[in-house]
């Protein structure tokens, strides 16, 4: 068998691909799975033994321990295989980009998801679900009751409004910006808050200033998510978040992409200024083009900032949620005297990715300080109880010079946010497929197959 996969290997090496795809993050395997389907010839390589790279599901539990140099330790009635813990916390708009991609790509086949069961807010030490339609605005505790008749009104004007069509109301027009909406509204700071952040999952303020139309569009999609299942706009797939980029590895493969696990790359090799091939292992395996992650272009990319992320294992709910099995808190940054928000998303045992009675609670923000483990307090206190806590502060990445790696035939993506879903990364997936292929992502041609046709080297 050694021998087999040794031979299978030098013969993949020796072929010339249309594209070669570093690393095995949701958006590269998404790109792979879609650049597969178009029928390119794809050869898809990751220094790790495991899919997924930064949005991997880490299992066993020991493997966690060791990842962040802690002794495993032994958890009452619990195995450790039970486990698959997320490396970041996201979850899926129900209504969201990447849900139409899953769909259109018949990836949902390879799933199952779960609905996140609350959505909920801080303010004033406390915490609060989240309004998202007219009835609920009415009997939140969030507001009082002259504030909860002018969020009525704001949410049915803003479900009401069309770009394309005249205006019905001259309080919301293309023109104005999303401050200057909020105040024709009279729409109070905290309602600013959590309409923007909570609802328009924006990180900061700075979208106050520009055009209302991207907030809009924003809490729309929030609502619109709300409305497909009930408690909250989020899904979470069954046994992590690693299974997404897994799902479009399999669609890759199904196409003839081939992949190669633990592979290291020693070189990116160029000729004339541009892409020739990857140099791996003492092997050079030639492509037209590259893509990969921010790790395997260290020249190309520059640090736009940092993520201080906390994995925290508990054996309860977290307080004031109605014993949610699974649910989101945002922190306004106004509210907890910051510039950006605090994210806490909690999965558990419900989505198998933890033992019976076992809950995985993930905080992520942008890091301001020299203190980031300081920076995210605020969520840590309202956990109660940790068993477990593991912390890390990751470096955020993206191109030096989009252009120029076009011509040079290099594409890299960009590090994920500290926000709760992959909006911004469906973005980066958008512009990626445009800039390699020229053309906006199609999916009209993609059927059923015989999941035959693929390779898989690891």
């Amino acid at each position: 068998y050694y021998i087999l996969q040794k031979k299978l290997t030098a013969t993949k090496m020796d072929e010339t691909y249309d594209v070669i795809v570093l690393g095995t993050g949701l958006t590269e395997c998404i790109l792979s799975g879609l650049l597969s389907v178009s029928g390119r010839k794809v050869l898809h390589m990751d220094r790790n033994k495991y899919y997924g790279g930064e949005s991997a599901s880490i299992t066993p539990l020991d493997d966690l321990f060791k990842m962040f140099q802690q002794e495993p330790t032994a958890l009452d009635n619990s195995r450790p295989r039970d486990w698959n813990v997320d490396l970041i916390p996201k979850f899926l708009m129900a209504s969201g980009q990447l849900v139409k991609i899953l769909i259109k790509t018949g990836v949902t086949k390879y799933l199952e998801f779960k609905s996140v069961e609350g959505s909920y807010v801080f303010k004033g030490e406390k915490i609060f679900k989240v309004p998202s339609n007219e009835k609920e605005a009415l009997a939140t505790s969030l507001m009082g009751i002259f504030e909860k008749r002018r969020f009525k009104n704001f949410l049915s004007s803003i479900n009401e409004f069309d770009e394309s069509k005249p205006p019905k109301d001259a309080k919301i027009t293309p023109a104005l910006t999303m401050m200057e909406v909020f105040t024709n509204y009279g729409l109070d700071q905290n309602t600013r808050d959590f309409c923007g952040h909570a609802m328009g999952l924006y990180l900061n303020d700075d979208y106050l200033t520009q055009s209302c139309l991207e907030p809009i569009s924003r809490i729309r999609l929030y609502c619109e998510s709300m409305a497909r299942y009930g408690n909250s706009p989020y899904l979470y797939p069954l046994y992590g978040l690693g299974e997404l980029p897994q799902g479009f590895a399999r669609l890759s493969a199904i196409y003839g992409g081939t992949y190669m696990l633990d592979r290291q790359v020693d070189e990116i090799v160029m000729e004339d200024g541009k892409f020739a091939g990857v140099k791996s292992q003492g092997q050079v395996v030639r492509a037209k083009m590259v893509l990969g992650d921010p790790s395997y272009f260290q020249n190309r990319v520059k640090k736009s900032g940092q993520v201080v992320r906390a994995i925290c294992i508990m054996n309860h709910t977290i307080p004031h949620t109605s014993d949610a099995k699974s649910c989101q808190i945002i922190f306004p940054q106004n509210q907890i005297g910051r510039k950006s928000d605090i994210y806490l998303s909690m999965v558990s045992w419900a989505h198998n990715v933890a033992s019976k009675n076992y809950y995985i609670a993930m905080i992520s923000t942008t890091v301001e300080t020299t203190d980031p483990e300081k920076e995210i307090a605020p969520a840590i206190k309202i956990l109660g109880p940790i068993l477990h806590k593991f912390i890390k502060v990751h470096d955020c990445y993206t191109p030096i010079d989009t252009a120029a790696d076009k011509l040079a035939h290099c594409f890299v993506s960009t590090s994920y946010d500290a926000t709760s879903h992959f909006e911004t990364t469906c973005r980066d997936i958008t512009h990626l497929h445009k800039a390699i292929t020229g053309e906006d992502i199609d999916y009209s041609n993609i059927v059923d197959q015989e999941d035959t046709t693929g390779s898989a080297d690891h």
